[in-house]
């Protein structure tokens, strides 16, 4: 009997001495785990923090040349070294705004299309379409509507625009001058274009998220397809359409070598979204090589620090935007 008492008091120190180790095991791990992604999460901060300080230190000398007139200035002369950020910030939303324009309803309809009423054997080639789209380079969207998209327009949609928008005031602005071909409008569509497959995708990822016992319900109350889409689908998933939405607005704001290609690259501001301008990033790129002396590279990195700013109030728009919906529906 006392050999096998202490026979089983060596088993329960060896399984003490066990579990000892393997808890050793377990702590050493999450501690681990822990700290390697608090510090991912430090070196994306940090790596954010010097490019903001970098950007900052760049656009002092033009800040301090021009003041925060330099905001709205329009002048934009290197030989004279007057330069103002109020044309490509206008191009950067205009073109911007165009494309969402577009891009949001097309998105969000081929969304619905493939999963509410795309037949079976269609739905994968569409969605095999929408995801070759977005992995197009933007030099090739450049390329593309530099000599096939610009000449269309010039030759048929713009002299159309044109008469069309003619008599009628204000618009006649709007849509007013020479038919070029490029020209903000252009640079819209062609960013419609690339934004288009990232609202599409999400949105389309997202409504196949909604419970099939939602829709059967609504459909068994008698709601009709379309009644079915606005009432049921659409509000349980708007979180992740603003999601798509806001990823494709930052595409757009900061798409570059299409851009340059297609909006004539004029640092002008007018009226007609017909006439050649240019953006931030279509600036950027197409002057950085050549600027000369201090003023000129600051301000281009001014204009960098813009483009900057501008995105960032527009992700944190989205974000009280979400904030809001969420506490409206009590998630």
């Amino acid at each position: 009997m006392a050999d096998l008492a202490l026979q089983n008091s060596g088993l329960s120190s060896s399984a003490s001495v066990d579990r000892s180790r393997v808890l050793t095991r377990f702590k050493f791990g999450d501690a681990t785990f822990k700290y390697v992604t608090l510090g991912s999460a430090v070196t994306v901060l940090i790596l954010l923090g010097g490019v903001i300080i970098a950007l900052f230190e760049g656009a002092m000398p033009a800040f301090r040349a021009f003041g925060i007139g330099f905001l709205w200035g329009q002048s934009w002369n290197p030989v004279t070294e007057k330069f103002g950020a109020l044309a490509p910030i206008y191009g950067t939303i205009m073109t911007s705004f165009i494309a969402m324009l577009i891009a949001i309803p097309i998105g969000i309809g081929t969304a619905i299309f493939l999963t509410e009423l795309c037949p079976p054997w269609l739905r994968r080639p569409i969605g095999t379409a929408i995801e070759l789209l977005a992995g197009i380079p933007s030099i090739i969207y450049g390329i593309w509507g530099l000599f096939v998209f610009a000449p269309f327009l010039q030759s048929t949609v713009q002299p159309f625009l044109i008469s069309l928008f003619g008599p009628i005031p204000v618009l006649n602005a709007v849509f007013a001058g020479p038919p070029y071909g490029i020209g903000i409008l252009t640079a819209g569509l062609i960013l419609a274009i690339m934004v288009l497959p990232f609202v599409a995708s999400i949105s389309r990822d997202v409504f196949e998220t909604v419970p099939a016992v939602l829709k059967e319900a609504a459909y068994g109350l008698g709601c009709t397809r379309w009644e079915v889409v606005r009432s049921v689908i659409i509000p349980y998933t708007r979180v992740g359409i603003i999601g798509g939405v806001m990823l494709g607005l930052g595409r757009a704001l900061g798409e570059t070598m299409a851009v340059t290609f297609v909006i004539g690259n004029a640092h002008r501001i007018s009226a007609s979204i017909l006439q050649p301008g240019t953006t931030i990033s279509a600036t950027i790129a197409n002057e950085f090589t050549e600027a000369v002396g201090d003023v000129y590279t600051s301000s281009l990195v001014a204009l960098g620090l813009i483009l900057f700013v501008i995105t960032f109030f527009v992700l944190a728009a989205a974000r009280l935007l979400l904030l809001k919906i969420e506490k409206r529906t009590g998630g």
